[in-house]
Order: C-alpha cells, then sequence, then structure tokens
C-alpha cells in the first residue's frame, strides 16, 4: 500500500503539468450557448435605439429614412431579429414605417416637443428634490467635475462637448434622486429631449445661460435647499420649453 501511495504521490505533480499544457495548448473552452432569435432582436433593438439617440433628428438637412438592408449589413444578422427590433421601435414610437416610401424615425411636432419638455421637467425636478434628501455629498459632488473644462473658457467655444456634459448632468440629476421609476419614465423621453437640446445649445446665448442655471442647481442640491433645487430644476428644464415654443418654428 505504501508503494502504491508513492506511486499515486509521484503521478499527482505529472498530471497537474499534463492539464496545464493541456489547458494552455487549446482555447479554453467557455459555457456558451448559441444566440437565439429573442437575444439577437433584444441585441439589435438595443444598437438601434442607441443610434437613433446619437442622430440629430431634428437638423432639417437630416436624413431619417432607414435602409433596412443596410441594417441587415451593418450589424451582421438576418431580416428576422431587425424586422423584430424595428417593429419594438414602431409601437414605441421612436420610428414609422410609412408604405411604398420606407422605414422613418420619427421627429415630433413643436407641440409635442413642448409636452415631454414639460413632462421632462417634473420628473427631474422631483429627482432633483430627492437628491437633497437621499443623495450622498460625493455624488452630488461628482455633477460639478462635469463642467471641469469650461472653467477657463465659455462653453460657446466647445459646443459639442458642452452639450454632451449638459446631457450628462440632467440624467445625472435623474440619477441622483434614487428613484428607478422616475429613470425608468424618462428613459424613452430622453431621446427627443437630448437631440433638442443638442438643437437649441447654440442658440440665442443658450449655453452660457445654461450653465449658470447647472452651477446654481449643484449648489442648492449641495445645500440640501429641498425646495430650491426643485424649484430651480423645474424652471431650468421650463425655459427650455419656452425657448422652442418662440424660436423653433423649424419643427412645425
Amino acid at each position: 500500500m505504501k508503494d502504491e501511495s508513492a506511486t499515486n504521490a509521484s503521478k499527482e505533480p505529472m498530471n497537474t503539468i499534463a492539464t496545464l499544457v493541456q489547458r494552455t495548448s487549446s482555447a479554453t473552452p467557455l459555457a456558451l450557448a448559441p444566440l437565439n432569435a429573442t437575444s439577437l432582436r433584444d441585441q439589435a433593438y438595443a444598437l438601434l435605439k442607441n443610434a437613433i439617440a446619437d442622430t440629430d433628428i431634428y437638423d432639417p438637412s437630416q436624413e431619417l429614412r432607414l435602409d433596412e438592408r443596410q441594417l441587415t449589413t451593418a450589424l451582421g444578422v438576418s431580416r428576422t431579429p431587425i424586422r423584430e427590433a424595428l417593429s419594438l421601435l414602431e409601437q414605441q414610437g421612436f420610428i414609422r414605417t410609412i408604405p411604398r416610401r420606407g422605414i422613418y424615425i420619427i421627429r415630433k411636432s413643436k407641440r409635442e416637443v413642448i409636452e415631454m419638455i414639460q413632462m421632462w421637467a417634473a420628473l427631474e425636478s422631483m429627482a432633483a428634490r430627492l437628491a437633497t434628501l437621499h443623495a450622498t455629498d460625493e455624488a452630488i459632488a461628482k455633477l460639478r467635475h462635469l463642467f471641469d473644462e469650461f472653467r477657463n473658457s465659455p462653453p460657446s467655444e466647445h459646443l459639442d462637448e458642452y452639450s454632451d456634459a449638459n446631457i450628462a448632468f440632467h440624467t445625472a440629476v435623474i440619477a441622483l434622486g434614487g428613484s428607478q421609476t422616475i429613470v425608468d419614465a424618462t428613459h424613452n423621453l430622453l431621446i427627443h429631449v437630448r437631440a433638442i437640446r443638442r438643437a437649441t445649445i447654440s442658440q440665442r446665448d443658450r449655453a452660457a445661460r445654461s450653465i449658470v442655471d447647472h452651477l446654481k442647481i449643484i449648489e442648492a442640491l449641495e445645500r440640501r435647499e429641498t425646495e430650491l433645487a426643485e424649484r430651480l430644476a423645474r424652471q431650468h428644464t421650463l425655459d427650455l420649453a419656452e425657448h422652442v415654443d418662440r424660436y423653433c418654428d423649424f419643427l412645425g
């Protein structure tokens, strides 16, 4: 028995070496399953929705027609998951299929845009209120860093970068409220609100006035001034609605 134990002990290092050699000589197998039709649809939906969000929807010169064949080629999948993803996007009001013409990203009317902004104002102002009650000092402090690069030069000189920081600020305030219901409610609104903020940020010195408003909101959040933070957040967004009403005739 001792000899057998010694023999087994001597084999253990060899077995370990053999295992290591085997592992390094071929690709490590992972526990993966083939993608099914549903997951492909969901992936296509997420990618298409993100692409729509990044499109300058309210640029009058922007082509809003989607080509199903191009989408199929770009995503490297068959038409079935693409069509299923497009169907979901149409149900949610992001695209419209026009018979014999094609598929188009929806550009909202002025009235629709104003109503969406007003809804955003209500939701974000409540999030700001909740943030003064629940968000940590560290989380609120991060809002200031969104505008670090504009301390030494005005936002008007970096409109693309400021537009991104502007959207990041508003989505961050929503998140600071800690309400998943508000986050979910603003998720689909964000596509059009973000697009209209981008389209208007260069108009009538809005960038300079916007950053002043943002800093006032941040100060109210830092001081835990609940009523003030809520009011400032709401008024800031309602000012955008008023601007759209007065100056954005291109929306129709």
